[in-house]
Formats: structure tokens, C-alpha cells, sequence
């Protein structure tokens, strides 16, 4: 692999945000088992049904969806941010019966959740469901919403595409790790450009590269035989890999997904007909 080079100097603290422009319209038929702990729900909405399974090794966030499920939090609220061949995004209660125009996608219960994410038993593929989260300089715990998610439509890849996203989630990896270690140096770097030490910047971010190679070497970010098969077939979005908690995934109405993920949409992604979520209901 090609030697990072990051710096210290500056502390920059980067996070990357990439949103995928294409991905062919077709639907999945997805051949996962129901395992132990998984929870089924149906989502009635006002284009049509869709149904999801919540996954066990997800718990704070399937108990979290099941709690909102029975208290009806997600009655009427809309799909408020569509992006064709990226994603459909929900959950914000301030969208219910919202006037067109009005900013949505910062409400929630009042709380969010500890991230889980189970990488990479689950990705991005196409129908997977995962949390809105806010971005990692103001949330570097990846903690998620408490009740906004989205699920994936995303695009197929080419093997070729593939290995270039995969350098992509290395370096973004890399990065990761260094800034972690840089924060835990931070009282030393200030003190060293206090008193303008410029070796002993220079060393100790050659240091910290050296750690961050070796660190990053233990779990090499690398596609799975799933992950690749996937996204060659059916689609994803595998930018977000690692970096969002998967919670679930679509198991029937991915039609209707389609339907609202090529709506048209005006400022902020909004749809420019409401559609919105009836009602949920636990299946039994």
C-alpha cells in the first residue's frame, strides 16, 4: 500500500461524507435466515408495504425500534430526505403534517443510541436498514439517532470500482486511527508548536504514522466474498461501510422502496408529495 502521509501540525480531525449518484432500479429477493432474537415489523405507508426484520446482534437499536413501534412514534411521519440511487431517509417527528419548505432531519426522541456496528457481518447492501447518525466531528462515537434510519438502494459496482472504493475505506481507516492517536498526543503536540519544537513534532508524527500502519495492518479493510457479491449484483452503498450501524434489512416491499426512491424531490431532497408512514405494526 502507498505510505500515508498525514500531519499533526495542523491536528486536522478529518471525516468523510460521500454520497453515491447512481444505481440500477431493480428489486432483491434476500435469502437471509431469521435467526434467534431478530424482530419482523411492517411499515404501512402511503405508497405502499414494506416489511423489515430487526437483527438480534443489533439490541439497543432493535429494542429501541420496537419501544418507538408501540408507542406509535413513527404514525405519520415522512420520508423527508430521498436520494435516488443513494437512499430513503425517515424518522424525524418534526416532519409529521410539516408545512412545505420547512428544514427536517434534526428531530428525534430526545436521545440517541450507543453505536453497533456489527462489520462486516452487515453492510450496505441494497434493502439494508441502518441509523441516521450525526457526522463524526461532532459525534466521533458514531452514536446513532434515536429514531431517524434510512434504508439502502444504492448502485451495482464493477469489480473494478470495487477495488478503488476499497483503497478509499483503507486510507479513510488509516486516517481514523491516526487522528485517534493524535488526540491522545494532543497535550504534548500543543506544547511542542508552543515552544515552535519542529523535530520533535516531525518525530512524533513519524511515530504515529509507523502506529497507525501496524495498527491498521491487524484488520486490513478489505471486502468480504459477501460484501463483493453483493454490491456486483444487487447494489449498495459501500462508502458508509463500517462507519453507520446496520441494524436491520428489508425482507419484502423493496418495490415500494423503488417507488419512493424515485420520487421526485425539491430542496433538501424532500419529496415534493409527501409520502409518509402510516403505521407499524410488530409481527408476531
Amino acid at each position: 500500500m502507498k505510505k500515508i502521509i498525514f500531519t499533526i501540525m495542523s491536528l486536522a480531525f478529518m471525516s468523510m461524507a460521500i454520497i453515491a449518484k447512481e444505481n440500477k432500479n431493480i428489486d432483491m429477493e434476500n435469502k437471509s435466515t431469521q435467526t434467534v432474537g431478530d424482530a419482523m415489523v411492517d411499515i404501512k405507508t402511503s405508497v405502499g408495504d414494506i416489511r423489515i426484520r430487526l437483527y438480534g446482534e443489533t439490541p439497543k437499536h432493535r429494542d429501541n425500534f420496537l419501544k418507538l413501534v408501540n408507542e406509535g412514534f413513527y404514525n405519520d411521519v415522512l420520508f423527508h430526505r430521498v436520494i435516488n440511487q443513494f437512499m430513503i431517509q425517515t424518522g424525524d417527528p418534526e416532519s409529521k403534517g410539516a408545512p412545505a419548505g420547512k428544514s427536517l432531519g434534526s428531530g428525534g426522541p430526545g436521545y440517541d443510541i450507543d453505536a453497533e456496528i456489527v462489520y462486516p457481518q452487515y453492510f450496505h447492501k441494497r434493502g439494508a436498514l441502518a441509523a441516521a447518525r450525526q457526522g463524526d466531528e461532532v459525534n466521533p462515537d458514531r452514536r446513532s439517532s434515536g429514531s431517524q434510519f434510512y434504508i439502502v438502494t444504492g448502485k451495482v459496482y464493477n469489480v473494478g470500482q470495487l477495488g478503488q472504493m476499497e483503497k478509499q475505506l483503507q486510507y479513510q481507516q488509516m486516517q481514523t486511527i491516526f487522528n485517534d492517536l493524535a488526540k491522545q498526543h494532543r497535550d504534548s503536540i500543543m506544547n511542542m508548536r508552543r515552544n515552535r519544537d519542529q523535530a520533535g513534532l516531525q518525530a512524533l508524527q513519524e511515530e504515529l504514522v509507523k502506529k497507525t500502519e501496524a495498527e491498521a495492518a491487524k484488520n486490513p479493510m478489505t471486502f468480504t466474498d459477501a460484501q463483493r457479491e453483493a454490491y456486483t449484483t444487487v447494489g449498495g452503498t459501500p462508502h458508509l461501510d463500517g462507519t453507520y450501524t446496520v441494524f436491520g434489512e428489508v425482507v419484502e416491499g423493496m418495490d415500494v422502496v423503488a417507488k419512493i426512491e424515485t420520487t421526485a424531490t425539491g430542496s433538501m431532497d424532500r419529496p415534493k408529495e409527501d409520502i409518509k408512514i402510516i403505521s407499524m405494526t410488530i409481527v408476531k
